[in-house]
């Protein structure tokens, strides 16, 4: 059986899907496994490196996919590339079904499996699998990386004989993997933090990580039973947004990271919230690849408004490549053995199996 990968324009998508390392397990699986020319270059990893691990390399990009079993992407294939396939190919990767639901329809109307990791179930056994928290965990990081970066001031509180510096105050708005990140990092660079989430069961991982968690009223308990959040009533926002106005006059940096699932990203920070907030002020809103979580974030594009520097960056992660790929290929493993018959060699689509049913586009 024979697994793929190519990589398509590093422009738009620097990580890759197959490491050297994990290269090296799926060929001690029993897989064959053929790269496209120049696969890692990019990332300092020679076709040699693959080459000793035993994969083979080929400039025909078009023969790789003809001739593949399984394909496994950061995403969707090409226009172009999707023309490629034939009947009972498999193709493993992020696929955003909610945005590509009638393209991915149609695909697997043709019998093609398609399996979507960004629709893995919230178990104990797919932790291993879980590319979303993975990659999330990367992203929380290095946005707060990225604004204290743009920010003008220090971050810790310094003092000296001129004088105390103060320690920036930095706002986290949702606190799932990303915001948990972006909290410990912020934290352990000195920052003051806070954070906002619908979700009650927030308020004791906010806190075990030394931030302050800002309780809005009466707040309802906004979680779905997969673990994310779920939109709030008109007055739970009311209520938030009367919270977030008061605190943004006092903060320095904001990390949005609010998102739900198949949804538009809720607009939870407010004109009017901005025009009160200090210029000089940085919003880094890593929800700009489903809308954004202000009025005014635009996608790959900085923004001024009343002094305050809202960046709305979409692939913050292709600044952290190497990390990146490197937990994405060993998610993506763990979810091919899961999938593999390893005695008969063949991809055994078990839909019993609550992680294949559940990714499996129908």
């Amino acid at each position: 059986m024979r697994i793929v990968s190519i990589l398509e324009n590093q422009k738009i998508e620097k990580r890759i899907a197959i490491t050297p390392d994990v290269a090296k397990k799926y060929i001690d699986l029993g897989f064959e496994l053929s790269l496209a020319e120049n696969y890692g270059e990019h990332l300092g990893i020679s076709d040699k490196i693959y080459k000793d691990c035993g994969a083979s390399i080929s400039k025909d990009v078009k023969e790789i996919i003809i001739n593949s079993d399984l394909i496994v992407q950061m995403g969707l294939l090409s226009d172009d590339n999707l023309k490629l396939l034939k009947q009972n190919q498999n193709i493993i990767g992020i696929l955003n079904p909610y945005t590509n639901n009638d393209k991915l329809k149609n695909i697997a109307k043709k019998q093609i499996n398609l399996f979507s990791l960004d629709l893995l179930p919230r178990i104990t056994r797919a932790q291993s699998m879980d590319v979303l928290s993975s990659q999330a965990n990367l992203a929380g990081y290095k946005a707060v990386i990225e604004s204290f970066s743009n920010f003008e001031k220090a971050i810790p509180m310094m003092m000296t004989a001129a004088g105390t510096v103060p320690a920036a105050k930095v706002l986290v708005v949702g606190a799932g993997v990303a915001g948990l990140q972006a909290i410990a990092t912020a934290k352990r660079m000195g920052a003051i933090v806070y954070a906002t989430d619908v979700r009650a069961a927030s308020k004791e991982q906010v806190e075990s990580l030394g931030g302050k968690f800002l309780t809005v009223e009466g707040s309802e308990n906004l979680e779905t039973e997969g673990g994310y959040a779920k939109e709030a009533s008109e007055d739970f926002k009311r209520k938030q947004e009367e919270l977030l106005s008061e605190t943004l006059k006092k903060i320095d940096i904001v990390i949005c990271t609010a998102l739900i699932p198949g949804k538009k990203s809720p607009i939870i920070i407010k004109e009017n919230m901005i025009s009160n907030m200090q210029k000089g002020s940085i919003i880094y809103d890593l929800a700009a690849v489903q809308g954004g979580n202000t009025v005014f974030t635009k996608v790959d594009e900085i923004i001024y408004e009343n002094g305050v520097k809202i960046l709305g960056e979409t692939n913050i992660l292709n600044k952290l490549p190497v990390s990146a790929s490197s937990l994405y290929a060993k998610n993506l493993f763990n979810f091919v053995i899961n999938l593999y018959d390893k005695e008969n060699k063949k991809i055994n689509i078990n839909l019993e199996d609550e992680i294949i049913e559940k990714t499996l586009i129908k």
